[in-house]
């Protein structure tokens, strides 16, 4: 059996589900097993649960769009290590292709896509048809994997080695090598510079995309200095939405913080996120102060924290448009 794994933005979530329900006929054979982020149980970590299935699957689905392009997390970490193992014979990877963008000149825009031509899905009349040909070519790359036993088995059908053996390692070894990490203050240091970083560009591009959705909206990004920006919502040229991020010093404010509004002082939050550390990995932790508590024990991802930030700007506002 092989296992596939769902490189994809959130964006294309429900694109996504559709292909899952394609591939079924596959994982009904027993020929592979699907995983994606959605998988993730209550407590596990984030990076590393991703981490594990884009470093040992066989199959990684590239699913391709404008946002997973813009996506940091899919383009820079997801796909650049599939691409290695790609390259390196460890792991099939697969560009599908499910909304028209430039995707020709990224690293895997010489491999061979699919739907058929690289037409994006969503441009085909029949988008059942599309998928299926997504299925058929995965069908196809778990047919290359297989390991022939004689001759007879070379001539079988994809359909009939479903079931056959996959080549083994060279060596029988166990699976369970995992040790415990420990970080240093300068490792913690740079992971919270990083995060802000990643921030201040989700914020811009957030921002940009809310204005173009979004007629009679305005979305602003003003970059202030290398640990603070601000962000403002205009609507018909009113300001309805400020927010301050800015990286805190000292003994006071010490992380990443949220302030409604705008400022350049540093003594005062709403929200305030800390670099936290388990045996695997570094992550952020809320206060809890935007959402009275319900977020102070959840382990956040550079995304998972630039996401929380942005909805502590926009929810108002969205609330106040649909009442």
């Amino acid at each position: 059996m092989a296992n596939v794994f769902f490189s994809y933005s959130h964006a294309d979530e429900a694109l996504r589900d559709q292909l899952e329900k394609q591939l079924a006929m596959l994982r009904r054979q027993g020929v592979i097993e699907t995983w994606h982020d959605r998988r993730i149980g209550a407590g596990q970590n984030i990076d590393h649960a991703i981490n594990e299935h884009v470093n040992t699957d066989e199959i990684i689905l590239l699913l391709v769009s404008a946002d997973f392009i813009a996506s940091d997390y899919c383009y820079d970490i997801e796909m650049k290590r599939a691409m290695e193992r790609h390259n390196a014979g460890k792991a099939v990877v697969i560009p599908v292709i499910l909304r028209a963008c430039d995707w020709h000149h990224a690293p895997f825009g010489k491999l061979n896509a699919t739907p058929r031509d690289g037409k994006p899905i969503t441009q085909w009349p029949d988008i059942d048809e599309a998928f299926l040909q997504v299925a058929k070519a995965v069908r196809e790359a778990v047919g290359r994997l297989v390991a022939p036993t004689d001759v007879a088995s070379q001539t079988e059908t994809t359909a009939e080695i479903g079931t056959s053996a996959f080549r083994q390692p060279a060596a029988p070894r166990s699976s369970n090598l995992r040790l415990a990490k420990t970080f240093t203050i300068r490792e913690k240091d740079q992971f919270q510079l990083d995060t802000f970083e990643y921030m201040s560009r989700y914020f811009e591009n957030s921002l940009a995309e809310l204005s173009v959705r979004n007629p009679g909206f305005e979305g602003v990004f003003r970059r202030i200095d290398a640990n603070r920006f601000f962000a403002t919502i205009y609507r018909d040229g009113k300001d309805i939405a400020r927010g301050t991020v800015y990286v805190g010093s000292g003994s006071f404010a010490r992380g990443i913080n949220y302030v409604h509004g705008e400022t350049t002082e540093s003594n005062s939050m709403n929200e305030s996120l800390r670099v936290e550390a388990d045996d695997q990995a570094l992550f952020l932790l809320s206060m809890g102060m935007a959402t009275i508590g319900q977020e102070r024990d959840k382990k956040l991802s550079q995304e998972g924290a630039a996401e929380f930030y942005w909805s502590i700007l926009i929810e108002p506002l969205q609330r106040r448009i649909n009442s």
